[in-house]
């Protein structure tokens, strides 16, 4: 492939000034390192009404197939590159997320630095690194599979109505482990750990760590606490028919279903995981740290026979 030929998504949330602007520069870039940028047809008609020149742009299932894409450049939030995923997902492209946010957990750089990211993405100076996604499978009360989807964050079932709880079974590897009223359920990956997982109470997940979590929403049980099970199983979610209400399943908080009284929602590690492009690498811990400002005055650090033994990752390497 020479780099004329070479097809570089761009994801923009078209909402805000400072990310049309952005947009609006990258594409540039990319046109004058003879690149040809795409836009996915949504944000093509968006960003015409704000972009004068789209000269030399591409849109993607037109005039470029999603398997001619050679990465996504995403220019916005956590939601924004949920959405990109989803765009590249029958593709192998890579996604790059640039922060134009708030917290920006998932993008692996700030606006300040977009000018470097997109030289680097000329260059192909990244390194890909591949997260477990999630496989879902509904199926109604006699057994058949009715919807197919996948998640990258997580994959919720929530009562559809505030006044009435939801009766679940939570069944571990076609075996069930309990049974009560809650408002949801929440089961993650470790991209997800640190979204909705996080703030129902369930554990962070390190990224190299493949492990899928399950995590009761206002349970009515004595053992109702967060689990943590491995990637080869699979994790089943059914609605007791004797449901005094309905349910909804949310994935990435992007896809939805009505599920009636008797559906089986059955979750497990997807064939296909999600590829992240990475500039720097960088410890999670401080990730963690930047994304959630936690608190570290008062650190001494480790010793300096401590300091000289290389951690799990630096060994890797």
């Amino acid at each position: 492939m020479t780099d004329a030929q070479r097809s570089i998504l761009v994801v923009a949330h078209a909402h805000r000034h400072e990310t049309v602007e952005a947009a609006e520069r990258v594409m540039s870039a990319l046109r004058g390192a003879g690149a040809r940028p795409v836009l996915a047809p949504d944000d093509r008609q968006e960003l015409g009404e704000l972009i004068e020149d789209l000269d030399g742009v591409a849109t993607l299932g037109v005039d470029v197939e999603v398997g001619e894409v050679e990465l996504a450049i995403v220019l916005g939030g956590d939601g924004t590159i949920l959405r990109a995923a989803e765009l590249v997902r029958e593709g192998t492209a890579p996604v790059l997320g640039i922060n134009m946010g708030h917290v920006g957990f998932l993008a692996e750089i700030e606006r300040d630095d977009m000018d470097d990211a997109v030289r680097r993405v000329i260059d192909r100076d990244y390194r890909v690194e591949e997260r477990l996604a999630l496989g879902v499978r509904v199926k109604d009360a006699s057994d058949t599979v009715v919807y197919e989807t996948w998640a990258l964050n997580e994959a919720t079932v929530e009562k559809a109505s505030r006044e009435r709880m939801l009766e679940v079974v939570i069944e571990i590897d076609g075996r069930p482990l309990s049974t009560f009223g809650c408002d949801g359920v929440v089961v993650s990956t470790p991209t997800g750990s640190t979204a909705y997982n996080f703030s129902a109470g369930g554990p962070v997940i390190w990224p190299t760590v493949e492990a899928i979590s399950v995590v009761p929403l206002s349970a009515h049980a004595l053992f109702a606490k967060p689990l943590v099970v491995g990637p080869e199983h699979a994790v089943a979610i059914e609605l007791l028919q004797r449901n005094p209400g309905t349910g909804v399943l949310w994935c990435d908080g992007r896809r939805s279903l009505d599920l009636p009284s008797g559906a089986r929602v059955v979750v497990s590690r997807s064939e296909r995981p999600v590829r992240l492009a990475r500039l720097h690498p960088s410890a999670f811990t401080d990730r963690l740290v930047r994304k959630f400002r936690l608190p570290v005055e008062g650190w001494r650090g480790p010793s300096a026979l401590t300091a000289a033994i290389p951690t799990v990752g630096e060994r890797s390497e």
